[in-house]
Order: C-alpha cells, then sequence, then structure tokens
C-alpha cells in the first residue's frame, strides 16, 4: 500500500520515502509517493527518485499496481533498479504536472459549459479533450471559447471534500460520465468542487487540480468533432501564455 500524498497536497513536488518493492517488471513501489498515478484519464507522473548516495532513477511514468492502494513507478529504459529498503527522494517533473492540473481543471470547466453526459476524456499537458453524448452539433468554439476563459477569470476556488458512497446514491446526478462510475467499496469518494461551496461544479474525481480557476491563465477550443451518431469530441488547449506561466511556478 502506497500513501497517496498527491491526493491532499497536489503542490507537493517531493518527499521521502522507502522502496517497500521492485516488482518482476522492474517497476518501483514506496511507501508514499508524490507521484500521481495513471487514472481518470490523467497521464501518470514523470520525474526522478535520488537515492542516498546521490544516484538518480529516471521515472518515465506512474501506474496502479496490481490493488488500488499500490503506486508503480515505471522506470525509464536502461536503468540500474535499487533495492528495496533504500530511502529516495521522490521529485516530480513540477513544469509537467502543473500543465496538467491546468488541464484537468479545464476539462472540468468545459463539463460546466457543455453540461452533456460524458463518454470519454482524455488529459494532456497542452491539449485535452472530453467527449459528450450529444446527437446535434450545437456547440460553437469561439462560444466555448469565451465561456471557459470567463469561469477561469472569475478565480472560483478549487478544493476536495470527502463524501459516503450512500451521500452519492442520493446525488446521482453528481456523475457525469456516462460510461465510468467512480470506484466502490472504500465507503466514501472524494468530490473535486468549482466554485463557492462547489456552486459552480462539483463531482467524483481522483486527479489533481489547481487551486484557482484563474491559475489556468486562458484556454481556446482548438476543435470540434463528430465522432459518430451521438458524440461529440471537444478539444481545449492551454494558450502559450499559460505554458509560459506554469513553468517554475513551484507552490
Amino acid at each position: 500500500m502506497t500513501e497517496p500524498l498527491f491526493r491532499d497536497a497536489p503542490y507537493a513536488t517531493s518527499c521521502e520515502a522507502q522502496i517497500i518493492a521492485v516488482n518482476d517488471r522492474g517497476g518501483i513501489v514506496l511507501d508514499r509517493t508524490v507521484f500521481y498515478a495513471t487514472s481518470g484519464g490523467q497521464p501518470g507522473d514523470s520525474g526522478v527518485l535520488r537515492l542516498a548516495e546521490g544516484r538518480e532513477i529516471a521515472i518515465a511514468t506512474t501506474v496502479k499496481g496490481e490493488t488500488p492502494d499500490e503506486i508503480v513507478h515505471v522506470p525509464a529504459p536502461d536503468q540500474a533498479l535499487p533495492e528495496p529498503g533504500n530511502t529516495v527522494t521522490a521529485e516530480i517533473d513540477w513544469e509537467r504536472r502543473h500543465n496538467l492540473m491546468k488541464m484537468h481543471t479545464a476539462c472540468h470547466l468545459l463539463s460546466v459549459a457543455c453540461p452533456y453526459p460524458i463518454t470519454g476524456a482524455a488529459v494532456g499537458e497542452r491539449e485535452s479533450r472530453v467527449d459528450f453524448d450529444l446527437p446535434d452539433s450545437v456547440l460553437d468554439k469561439e462560444t466555448l471559447t469565451a465561456q471557459l476563459n470567463d469561469m477561469v477569470a472569475a478565480a472560483h476556488p478549487v478544493f476536495t471534500r470527502w463524501i459516503s458512497e450512500a451521500e452519492l446514491d442520493a446525488n446521482p446526478d453528481l456523475v457525469k460520465s456516462k460510461n465510468v462510475r467512480p470506484p466502490r467499496g472504500a465507503g466514501r469518494v472524494r468530490l473535486v468542487l468549482i466554485g463557492e461551496d462547489g456552486a459552480l461544479d462539483s463531482q467524483p474525481c481522483g486527479g489533481t487540480h489547481v487551486a484557482s480557476t484563474d491559475e489556468i491563465s486562458r484556454l481556446r477550443v482548438s476543435k470540434i468533432e463528430n465522432k459518430g451518431r451521438q458524440n461529440r469530441r471537444v478539444r481545449i488547449a492551454l494558450d502559450e501564455g499559460s505554458l509560459q506561466a506554469g513553468a517554475g511556478a513551484n507552490a
């Protein structure tokens, strides 16, 4: 079991941890980590594990292990693997993570501007997409871009809250995805809320997000595509100024 520090501290860029296992594929499991594991359309973090003697192991990506509580750090090719029991400093690629946090939050804003069932999503560092169950092409790039940037400029707070599975069952409209439901069995579900007391948006999500919408800077809707009789794919991108603002913004 790996303690997921990123869940409550998405701005933490590094932590001290102990290697508890190296699996048969060379994946490294720590007792705690700031590395987000691929899930919910958001890619896993990359970065480095720094051993006490100064050697660094480049981490190409991070994934979930055999159980949901296990997080596996996948080394880049040709890395010498460490021994279990060693202490390391785990450090993420912050610039990449920060842009993913912006884009993941932007996808939530897009689901507000397009209040239709979600059929798929993928978060990228510079561009993301969300697919909607929408039979008619009623979406307009310029209108959506303006709506998104209005929400960005309003500096809505973004925060998390835990609710019980029973509370989720009593509020099924919180789940915007048509095909995917939040994992069950833990007794509680993590909500990501935007706006005062979640007035703008509230939905189950395990990803990482910025603390305020104005941290995104600016967005644009780059493309709207038809992907089937009732599937519309909306692509959004960070303006170049947003990417530059994210560089070195280690909070």
